[in-house]
């Protein structure tokens, strides 16, 4: 098995063979994570595009493109203290911006709509609104390989630890009304928590629901599924999906039903199960409820969701002042051709290796009238957050 460690000290003998024979050759300054930030220096829709490497003093270490305001690496110390790569995603530039080969939605900003609507239509103040249809019939992810993600944002690093993301969208973009303006602001503090904050404003009346698209694995091992892995969910409820991902706009309790995560449990235990829900994802791809918002507010001091790798110790805990979380499996993940497609470090990833932790606005919410809206309009402000703490248990 090819270990994070080895990979680490495998780029070390590289670096010193190349030295030895070029003689005053410069080496690559690597992250802690491995990575070359030389590999994301360059030119992307006549927007400088860079890798920004955000640091606290407790070895925790946040390396983010403004292509897609994307997370592409996050390490934190195991407990033994050696520093742990936890998240899915392509070590250069190219792989992230090649939409045919190397399609990918790994650590992305999303925006402006996270998740699905359905027939890629909703009304908006009496007008049908069409927007692009890039998942079967439906919108995913504001329009996919043109939606945010595959966006240069304007960045401005502030000291070692705060990355503001900036992007301006044009009104009709995909179909979306109202031109948009928003920002991504990515923060590591002192006490090893991701914090993310999404605001934004648009000149005319719009949806907006944004999210983070990280794939974690806590175990840092990125060749074997990511089974045990220990998910709790914070919800008692959960919004069933037809075939398509799309809700039935039911919503039901997750009692007696491998959805429920009340417990902390490993996913393995539950992720074959023949549950009508996990058959048609081939896995978890659900929004969950959460309890951690009510009366029309959510409290994003209370724990919502968590994760836990008992090979590692590496405990993360969610905050969210959102309603929903997207738990994602990894189900398109090592299937077809994805299976031949080397990532980070050479590594190809199988189904089911990682999970997807999203805070958002229930999926389909402009089309159910009943759940909270995602509408924005001109003079108000659109604050979504989401934060990740990490720890050893």
């Amino acid at each position: 098995m090819r270990t994070f460690k080895a990979t680490l000290m495998g780029i070390g003998v590289a670096t010193l063979m190349l030295s030895a024979c070029a003689g005053s050759q410069q080496a690559p300054q690597l992250t802690v994570s491995g990575l070359d930030p030389a590999k994301f220096d360059t030119t992307i829709q006549a927007k400088p595009v860079k890798l920004y490497t955000l640091k606290n003093a407790n070895g925790m270490e946040v390396c983010i493109t403004n292509y897609g305001g994307r997370i592409v690496s996050l390490c934190v110390p195991d407990k033994d203290g050696n520093p742990t790569d936890v998240v899915l995603g392509f070590d250069n530039i190219a792989q992230y911006a090649d939409t045919i080969n190397t399609p990918s939605d790994y650590g992305s900003s999303v925006g402006r709509y996270a998740n699905r609507i359905k027939d890629g239509m909703f009304i908006l103040n009496g007008d049908t609104i069409q927007l692009k249809k890039n998942d079967g019939p439906n919108c995913l992810h504001g329009g996919g390989n043109t939606g945010w993600m595959h966006q240069v944002y304007d960045a401005e690093q502030i000291g070692d630890s705060i990355l503001k993301l900036t992007i301006v969208a044009a009104e009709g973009e995909n179909g979306f009304p109202g031109k948009v303006m928003a920002i991504t602001t990515y923060k590591v503090t002192a006490d090893n928590i991701l914090d993310m904050t999404w605001e934004a404003e648009t000149d005319k009346p719009t949806i907006i629901n944004q999210t983070n698209h990280n794939y974690y694995n806590l175990s840092g091992d990125f060749t074997q599924p990511g089974y045990d892995q220990v998910l709790y969910v914070n919800a008692d409820n959960f919004t069933p999906s037809d075939k398509l991902y799309i809700p039935t706009g039911e919503i039901k309790s997750v009692e007696g039903t491998p959805m429920d995560f009340r417990t902390p449990h490993a996913i393995g235990d539950s992720i074959q199960s023949e549950f009508d829900q996990i058959q048609n994802a081939t896995g978890y791809d659900h929004n969950f409820c959460l309890n951690t918002f009510k009366d029309g507010k959510g409290d994003d001091t209370q724990v919502c969701a968590s994760l836990y790798s008992p090979k590692t110790g590496i405990f993360m805990e969610m905050f969210t002042n959102e309603p929903g979380v997207q738990v994602y499996s990894g189900n398109f993940q090592g299937v077809g051709a994805d299976k031949d497609i080397a990532r980070k470090h050479g590594i190809t990833y199988p189904k089911h290796v990682s999970v997807c932790l999203e805070s958002q606005k229930y999926p389909d919410s402009p089309n159910h009238p009943d759940w909270i809206l995602p509408t924005l309009n001109p003079g108000e402000k659109y604050y979504s957050h989401a934060a990740y703490k990490f720890s050893i248990k």
